[in-house]
């Protein structure tokens, strides 16, 4: 070789070799492959996902959501189920000195083997688990995990105990606690892989977590210190560059000595004049792009990028002279939320794609909400959901996954939960949308309210009690404290509704109406200071029925109702609820039709007598949003993703400008309802008109409304009005804000029997709906069995105006638009 030629090489090899290399992280979204442990044959499997939808694509069962195949289907629980696949690495990744695997969701018992060693036993869905596998790698990796029957394990547990715990064996679990069957979904006890696994291989440093703290936040400036946990193989003897980027532009660098072992760095920077992040009804929810990057000789040897919302949130529970008070302060003003309980959108999480949770937050803020309640028997949600939460604009109530029951105190239990609250509350703190943990859904109340202390002795009583203390007035409370300034509320609600103080303090949930009966005038009568469940059930969408029973007409008795209505109730409440407020139609499919409208109906009641107390009351959150498979329950949208009547009347309600009328000791007041930050000035009309559009009265006034109030501007005694309640209606106007108001109950309503004129055009996605009437048309319900949505719906068509409605589809084929009004169940 010649000599020159030999130094450049030696040359080469030298730079090669001190070129630092970046962090490698790798999802393992190889070939899988699962059968029970009894067969012999493997099968495709999906990762993520769960031994329930790998067996329906693999045609080895019929599709869970069909008939009562739910009830055949309870075999797969019992079963153990493994994968494995083979993993296969490159030479660039087997070269780095460190790996870890990180298991970021495994439901729950499995044991975990690499290369036919015992690498990891889980005992925890929610929890991600980490292992070192340094020197266990080789070009190609056999991995293999066995899932076991969680049933077994759970009635072990159980008999560890002395006493029997309420709720059932789902308690001894870390995983989804509808998994055991709720009154809305069904009992299939999953297991699998349902969330990634990661391959993370580094040479001498690890970048392993960033927390953005917001240390102070005014007009001028906002104060920030990132928290930056590194893990170093050794002390190094060069020092490490910190960048921190704000918007791709250089904010702070910092140098730091690190040490051998994982260390937590603080960088302080400054972003001047910052925008704030809102909610999406009062201003723009924006967000700092922040880059930490590490250095190490000159390379970026690791990385992190978080979407920052810049925000002062607080809850406040104030004594005061009605009780205690319970709202939400954003950037120091006090705001009522609107909103809904949310679910997870499938009994099999992994089939929940991102395009879903676009679709749902779309749905949601075109509903005018501006929080949704990450109810506790379901999970911590994805990722993408609380990235969507940041950008779109809504804040978010987030339960610990604790619900309706009491939970064991051993300690292996306690430690166990005491991880899964760390991971999540890591994982999630960065988030703006994120405004509240809350330990639990409804043990407190069911403890004190349910029957849950009878015939136990003091003694166990006191250590029942005494764990529910130890669990979600210590490591929850105190893990949150630690590691977020973000406020914990201890359960929801404060107080059941059998105690009078669920009306002056804290947060209610109010389910008077349905389970105890009462009439929807008790949501007017019995408001709290916030309302954070209330409900009412109603049947799913045409076409979520047609798929469960597999027929094309409604036959609201098929034997698969026996499987998609939980409740054992809710039936016969749905009807004798519609008695007393509805015509009750003949056919399956009006009825149908009508149990959405007797939804909404009663609901609306509710969110406007919420929103009419403020500020006494600041926060009305209707059960629920959504479903996680279809079903007859209380969502606005249902599982198929279609929404019921209660959603498109819900986002009338949740308007930041509100209009509504209520009698109240026979006198007609106007409330308005002004959720906007600034006073509303402009010219209120009312108008009373009979069906065919004659005007009986008129009133028009320069009216204004206070800043973020509820304001009484108008009163008139109805001894004055010479009327016929059952043939007229109120229709009040304010700027841009109209409601519809009626002085009877829509079965008393003599509603007019008249065509309504239907004009469809083809439009870019999808159809413009044009329909007119000489007369009201109530309730005006738009339906196809194509696949798409209407831009509104179940709205009152007013006499002589033409409504235009938008069917966004991307359908090819025509569309046949059908429609259904109240008018046409008049006899």
């Amino acid at each position: 070789m010649h000599k020159k030629a030999g130094i450049l090489l030696l040359l080469l090899v030298v730079f090669s070799c001190s070129k630092k290399k970046k962090n490698l992280t790798t999802e393992i979204d190889a070939t899988w492959h699962f059968k029970s442990v009894k067969d012999t044959s493997w099968l495709s499997a999906y990762v993520p996902g769960t031994v329930h939808t790998d067996l329906l694509k693999n045609k080895k069962i019929e599709d869970p959501f069909l008939g009562v195949n739910e009830e055949k289907l309870q075999w797969i629980t019992s079963e153990d189920w493994e994968y494995k696949t083979i993993l296969k690495l490159g030479e660039e990744q087997l070269q780095r000195k460190h790996h870890q695997l990180s298991f970021e969701g495994i439901d729950t018992y499995a044991e975990i083997f690499l290369n036919d060693s015992l690498l990891l036993k889980t005992n925890n869905a929610f929890r991600t688990w980490k292992v070192d596998v340094s020197g266990k790698l080789q070009s190609e990796n056999r991995l293999r995990v066995l899932f076991k029957n969680p049933t077994a394990i759970e009635e072990e547990k159980k008999a560890k105990l002395s006493y029997n715990l309420p709720a059932g064996n789902r308690i001894f679990s870390r995983k989804a606690q509808f998994h055991y069957g709720w009154d809305w979904g069904p009992k299939f006890i999953t297991a699998g892989i349902w969330k990634p696994i990661i391959l993370k291989s580094w040479d001498d440093i690890q970048l392993q977590d960033v927390y953005i703290k917001q240390q102070s936040l005014d007009d001028k400036l906002a104060k920030l210190q990132a928290d930056i946990l590194l893990n170093s193989t050794e002390d190094m003897d060069e020092e490490v560059v910190v960048h921190i980027l704000i918007n791709k532009e250089i904010s702070e660098t910092k140098k730091i000595t690190l040490e051998k072992g994982s260390q937590t760095y603080s960088v302080n920077f400054q972003i001047e004049n910052p925008k704030r992040w809102w909610i999406h009804t009062l201003g723009e929810p924006f967000l700092y792009d922040i880059q930490i990057q590490v250095l190490y000789g000159d390379e970026v040897v690791a990385s992190e990028n978080i979407k920052k919302g810049l925000r002062t949130i607080e809850l406040i529970t104030d004594k005061d002279v009605n009780g205690e008070s319970f709202y939400f302060k954003l950037n120091g003003q006090s705001i009522f939320m609107k909103g809904a309980n949310y679910i997870p959108q499938n009994i099999f999480q992994p089939e929940v794609t991102n395009q879903a949770y676009v679709a749902l937050f779309d749905d949601v803020i075109d509903a005018n909400m501006n929080m949704l309640r990450v109810w506790g028997g379901g999970i911590y949600e994805n990722n993408v959901f609380y990235d969507l939460a940041d950008e779109k604009g809504v804040l978010l109530w987030q339960d610990f996954m604790f619900a309706c029951a009491m939970y064991p105190g051993d300690v292996d239990f306690l430690e166990n939960v005491k991880q899964e609250a760390i991971d999540n509350v890591t994982r999630l703190r960065d988030h703006a949308s994120i405004a509240l943990w809350c330990g639990n859904n409804e043990n407190n109340e069911a403890w004190h309210n349910w029957g849950w202390q009878a015939n136990r002795s003091e003694e166990e009583k006191a250590e029942i009690w005494g764990n529910y203390q130890k669990l979600f007035n210590d490591i929850l409370p105190n893990t949150v404290a630690d590691l977020t300034n973000t406020s914990y509320w201890e359960s929801s609600p404060k107080y059941g509704r059998g105690n009078p103080k669920f009306q002056t303090e804290g947060n209610a949930h109010d389910w008077g109406v349905w389970h105890d009966g009462y009439p929807f005038e008790r949501f007017e009568d019995k408001v709290p200071r916030f309302m954070s469940e209330f409900g009412f059930q109603s049947f799913p969408s045409y076409q979520a029925i047609q798929y469960f029973t597999q027929q094309d007409s409604i036959d609201i008795d098929h034997s698969s109702f026996a499987t998609h209505q939980k409740h054992n109730r809710g039936f016969a409440l749905i009807k004798e609820y519609m008695e007393r407020d509805f015509p009750v139609p003949d056919t399956d499919e009006d009825y149908v039709y009508v149990s959405q409208l007797l939804q909404a109906y009663g609901m609306a009641k509710g969110i406007e007598a919420h929103r009419r107390a403020k500020p006494y009351n600041m926060g009305s959150l209707y059960w629920q949003l959504n479903d996680c498979w279809p079903v007859v329950s209380w969502s606005g949208i249902d599982g198929l993703g279609n929404k019921k009547a209660l959603h498109y009347k819900a986002k009338r309600s949740f308007e930041n400008i509100l209009i509504s009328p209520k009698i109240e000791n026979d006198t007609l007041n106007i409330y308005v309802v002004n959720d906007e930050l600034q006073q509303q000035t402009g010219n209120l009309e009312l108008t009373i008109q009979d069906f065919n559009g004659k005007v009986i009265w008129k009133h028009n006034e320069q009216i204004s409304v206070k800043a973020n109030a509820s304001q009484v501007v108008f009163k008139k005694s109805m001894k004055t009005l010479d009327i016929l309640k059952e043939e007229v209606m109120l229709i009040s106007r304010f700027n841009q804000s109209s409601t519809n108001f009626y002085f009877v109950k829509p079965k008393n309503l003599q509603l007019p029997a008249q065509e309504i004129i239907k004009k469809v055009i083809k439009v870019e996605h999808g159809y413009e709906v044009k329909i007119s009437s000489t007369q009201l048309q109530k309730d005006v319900f738009l339906y196809t069995n194509s696949k798409g949505s209407f831009s509104d719906n179940f709205f009152d068509l007013l006499p002589n105006e033409e409504k235009v409605v938008l069917f966004k589809t991307t359908t090819d084929s025509e569309v046949d638009i059908l429609i259904k009004t109240l008018n046409m169940l008049v006899d």
